[in-house]
């Protein structure tokens, strides 16, 4: 992550349906897009079960309106509606306070 803190986070929360081969790719090539150029800080997944929560991090709220309209991003929410998911819920937060604690290398 940048050494700035960033300023929102957008939680993606999915219930997926039965495997579809094209989801990895599809999911693969967003996230390097949204790293690549849209001013996506940081991008963590998780997946247990059919349960599948994604976190990203961003500079500014226009940076995430720029993705949420770009249109192979569009394409992929569709799919994401009619193939891969039985429901998903989106949330957009601002970061207030952020800190971290590094575990330094023991010598």
């Amino acid at each position: 992550m940048s050494s700035e803190p960033p300023e929102w986070v957008v939680i993606f929360r999915a219930t997926l349906r039965d495997a579809d081969p094209r989801y990895p790719g599809t999911a693969a090539r967003l996230r390097d897009l949204a790293l690549g150029g849209f001013g996506c800080l940081e991008l963590v997944t998780m997946q247990e079960g059919d349960q599948e929560v994604a976190l990203s991090y961003w500079r500014s709220l226009e940076d995430i309106q720029a993705w949420r309209d770009h249109a192979e991003h569009v394409a992929a929410q569709e799919s994401g509606r009619t193939a891969w998911y039985s429901a998903y819920s989106v949330q957009v937060a601002h970061i207030e306070r952020s800190y971290r604690w590094p575990r330094r290398a023991e010598v």
